[in-house]
């Protein structure tokens, strides 16, 4: 039997989430760009190991600092298990994905994640139902994303093909994830214990997946592979995963996850003034609907009638 969870509030995000969220969206728009110059680098699903590996470490060094319980008697092992499966094949499929198509389209699939949270929260959590409104939000903010790279948008090689199908997968896989945490007694856990989870789980499973991809092992310590890496470890798998996981065992996921199509235009702000990479004027219009997404799903719901 799934354990009872709290319902969550039917009411917009407040201005410490969103603020909140605005943050974690530019940090992990930055890492598109940090993913980028690692691959340089080190193997796509090496990559992704190590930093699954530096980032458990500073986890539970944090988790032993704080006093955190990590012991099994919480009823979290097997969810635990669950979201760190998810999590390992999520990045797996990302970072090879990447690796076989365009990183403008592979963003755009990987985007589908918060349509997947939004149906996978209206069947398991209670309080976060998919009403028509949120629907409409999610499709304005996925065009605006469309729109955004819609020169990259044409028909696909064989090769590029299998990337975006990737991409598509690991977006399920990504909204699973967030459902799981949102719909069992992970909610009920310090948030550094849900990362380490699935940081711990990914950093046991990705090497020899690497190595079953015959992935070279061999790593140019470049300065700006290990900035990169450093980035990704640090920042993006530690501290701001450890904010993500805090706001889903608090907020309705479906309302935060809208917020996350602001990351790749974060990311194509990030490659213009890090890369030197040209801005299209179509960002502009893509913003602006993806902003109005975004209200549309957080917009206060009318208040119902009293039943006679």
């Amino acid at each position: 039997m799934r354990p009872s969870v709290p319902p969550p509030s039917a009411g917009a995000l407040d201005a410490t989430a969103v603020g909140l969220l605005v943050l974690l969206c530019a940090l992990w728009g930055v890492a598109q760009v940090a993913v980028k110059a690692g691959n340089a680098g080190i193997a796509p699903v090496l990559h992704c190991a190590l930093r699954s590996l530096g980032a458990a470490a500073l986890v539970l060094l944090w988790c032993r600092l704080r006093g955190i319980r990590l012991g099994m008697r919480d009823g979290s092992l097997a969810p635990g298990l669950l979201a760190g499966l998810l999590f390992a094949g999520e990045f797996l499929l990302i970072f090879a994905g990447m690796d076989r198509t365009t990183a403008a389209r592979g963003v755009v699939f990987v985007y589908f994640a918060p349509f997947v949270v939004a149906l996978g929260a209206h069947r398991f959590t209670p309080g976060d139902r998919l009403t028509g409104a949120k629907l409409a939000g999610l499709a304005a903010a996925f065009l605006g994303l469309a729109l955004a790279f819609a020169d990259s948008l044409r028909l696909p090689s064989a090769r590029e093909l299998e990337g975006d199908l990737m991409c598509l997968a690991a977006a399920v896989l990504w909204g699973a994830t967030t459902v799981v945490i949102k719909a069992s007694r992970l909610a009920r856990v310090p948030a550094a214990k849900t990362l380490l989870y699935q940081l711990g789980v990914s950093a046991a499973v990705l090497p020899p997946a690497s190595l079953l991809l015959g992935e070279s092992w061999t790593i140019r310590w470049e300065p700006p592979v290990v900035a990169a890496l450093a980035y990704q470890v640090l920042i993006v798998a530690s501290a701001s995963y450890v904010a993500w996981f805090w706001l889903i065992a608090r907020y309705p996921a479906s309302r935060l996850a809208a917020f996350t199509f602001l990351t790749p235009v974060f990311g194509v702000a990030a490659g213009a003034l890090l890369l030197g990479e040209p801005v299209t004027p179509a960002l502009a219009a893509a913003v602006a609907l993806i902003g109005f997404g975004i209200w549309l799903v957080n917009r206060p719901e009318p208040a119902r009638p009293p039943a006679d």
